[in-house]
């Protein structure tokens, strides 16, 4: 990681001071870096060392950032891994037009690494990520959201670039398709366990802890999992306060419905669902010989479930 975090700080460069100024500040943010250790974990359990494995790292990192860039815009989000966001501090238009660089320094280093079927992944995951968040915007403030219509937003705008992530890997290594597919399938079901538990803990978290403002989903009038599970299984009187909440962004309501997703056993109902998901990540890496990687992919598992941040 100390190489990846060298290969981003060298294609950071710009000509333009504000594009250096705004690009640095997000990503010496910090953040847990799981897609690009992602690509070098099952680049290293598959057997391949070459830097190219560097270069692609930095690249879903780029194109995680300028998604962060680009979604606190449109959340009109404040706090982001204990800071200001970039948006709060330097304007929605530079914010966007930064996004928009990292997404460009992104294509432009995908095309140095020379190989069709990496552009391939990674331009099908772009397009996929930004479909999630089209799908996102129109399921805002709709209480009656379906649970599938819910996690295919997930798998469209979270999921696909853990996706994308892992089987770069394994395209690197050039593995056979059956092991391909079964690196990919881990990726889509961490990312997928990984935003469960992001979703919780907007209702069951710490601000200073998360680094981002707790009650900001219900502010945005987003319908996530707990929300979802606590109408289905709450009393008409609770339906109704949650449902006029997302309708209208009611983030005064928050300890109340704090209240009543720990009553109806939401929280716990969310953790499950993202158990399972992180049982079935599990399970795609039995394709994988034993190694060091493999066992760190397998504790990946683990802690994106007990996590609290």
């Amino acid at each position: 990681m100390q190489t990846v975090d060298a290969v981003i700080v060298e294609r950071l460069r710009s000509d333009v001071a504000l594009i250096n100024q705004i690009a640095h500040y997000i990503i010496s943010a910090g953040g847990k870096r799981i897609r690009p250790r992602l690509v070098l974990l099952f680049a290293r359990a598959l057997g391949f060392e070459g830097p190219e494995r560097f270069t692609l790292a930095a690249i879903v990192e780029f194109i995680h950032t300028a998604t962060l860039l680009h979604d606190d815009v449109v959340d009109e989000s404040s706090l982001r891994r204990g800071r200001q966001t970039a948006n709060a501090l330097f304007g929605n238009a530079a914010s966007v037009l930064v996004g928009d660089f990292l997404y460009s320094r992104a294509f432009q280093m995908m095309v140095s690494v020379n190989r069709m079927r990496v552009l391939d992944v990674l331009a099908n995951a772009t397009n996929v990520i930004a479909e999630g968040e089209v799908l996102q915007l129109m399921n805002m403030h709709d209480p009656d959201l379906a649970i599938e219509d819910y996690l295919r937003v997930i798998r469209y705008k979270t999921a696909k670039l853990f996706e994308a992530s892992a089987r770069l890997g394994a395209v690197l290594a050039e593995a056979d398709a059956v092991t391909e597919e079964r690196c990919a399938d881990y990726g889509r079901s961490l990312g997928t366990a990984f935003q469960l538990v992001d979703d919780l803990l907007d209702y069951q978290g710490d601000t200073q802890e998360l680094g981002k403002n707790v009650g900001d989903d219900l502010r945005e009038g987003k319908p996530t999992l707990p929300l979802l599970i606590a109408m289905a299984r709450g009393t008409e009187k609770e339906r109704l306060l949650i449902r006029h909440a997302i309708e209208h962004g009611e983030v005064e309501r928050l300890p109340d419905i704090v209240q009543i997703v720990h009553r109806t056993g939401a929280l716990e109902a969310t953790r499950e669902a993202a158990r399972a998901q992180a049982e079935q990540a599990r399970a795609s890496l039995e394709a994988l010989p034993d190694s060091e990687a493999r066992k760190s992919l397998l504790e990946f598992c683990f802690r994106s479930v007990d996590r609290t941040f």
